[in-house]
């Protein structure tokens, strides 16, 4: 994915394969002035990447959170995604999602339950569906920008410490009736932003120089009593530490350390169905950073 900035904004490209894709508008900073997203083709891919318009509209621009359109790939082409501020030195923050879509294939049995005599239907994921192979956390490090490990990968770390100031998470596949939320505190918290954030949102800051000094990850559903969170940090001038939980609050040893490190990974818990023990208090959230565009690649 390349990134770019222009005279109407900042621009990404995408790679597609060929197939359905719906981009999707999740979030923005500026929730009373939202920036504009503009769909497009990249170069030489006019006749191969066809977004769809309703009927009613003549531009591919979708202009505020919880808005979307499908995008066609006759042919594998390049995808533009440019985010434009809709009012003079206006914010050009947007969180925009790329899902794949899928009819699925021929050939796979799917044998239905009787319901002739009051049987219930489980909507919950069997354990074999539990995958974090799409699992992605994205830190902002100082000096270095946007870095993307998978589950159970260090950013900064032990092996190369770097100050973090923001943190996202994007899990498409994560089993159903699991939600997956988290938070962090900086030195100047906004008091805007302190509730937990689900999964594709930025925390943090970009550019501000304020780096983290403490994190909280959550899991709470239907789902939660079957896993845990495991997770590893490094804190400044402190030794690495190791936590597992339902909710882990971790920060150095006095608070004031800034984080040079983390990994995460999600693990099922065998036979498990009891519900942990309350948790700590959770750390506060702060604001989104600039523009993100994830990838959800759902394989039918």
């Amino acid at each position: 994915m390349e990134e770019q900035t222009t005279d109407l904004g900042l621009q990404k490209s995408v790679n597609l394969e060929r197939g359905i894709f719906i981009v999707r508008y999740s979030a923005a900073e500026d929730e009373a002035f939202p920036p504009k997203v503009t769909i497009g083709s990249g170069p030489g891919s006019e006749a191969n990447v066809l977004p769809v318009l309703h009927p009613e509209e003549q531009e591919p621009v979708l202009w505020q959170p919880g808005t979307a359109l499908v995008v066609q790939a006759v042919e594998p082409g390049l995808l533009l995604v440019q985010v434009a501020p809709t009012r003079p030195r206006g914010s050009a923050v947007a969180t925009v999602k790329i899902e794949t879509l899928s009819q699925g294939k021929p050939g796979v049995n799917v044998t239905l339950p009787d319901l002739s005599h009051g049987a219930s239907v489980s909507t919950e994921p069997r354990a074999a569906e539990f995958s974090t192979d799409d699992f992605r956390m994205l830190g902002h490090v100082a000096g270095r920008g946007d870095v993307f490990v998978g589950a159970n990968e260090w950013i900064g770390g032990p092996a190369a410490p770097s100050r973090i100031e923001g943190l996202a998470i994007e899990w498409p596949t994560r089993p159903r009736g699991l939600t997956l939320r988290y938070a962090v505190t900086t030195p100047r918290p906004d008091v805007t932003s302190n509730a937990p954030v689900e999964v594709g949102t930025f925390v943090g800051s970009r550019g501000h120089a304020l780096p983290l000094l403490g994190v909280m990850f959550e899991l709470s559903g239907t789902s939660a009593p079957r896993y845990e969170l495991v997770a590893e940090t490094a804190f400044l001038g402190a030794p690495i530490t190791r936590a597992r939980g339902d909710k882990l609050t971790l920060t150095g040893p006095t608070g004031r350390e800034a984080l040079v490190g983390i990994r995460l990974k999600i693990e099922q818990i065998s036979g498990a169905a009891q519900p942990k023990s309350p948790p700590p208090k959770p750390a506060q959230a702060t604001t989104p950073g600039r523009v993100r565009v994830f990838r959800s690649t759902n394989k039918g």
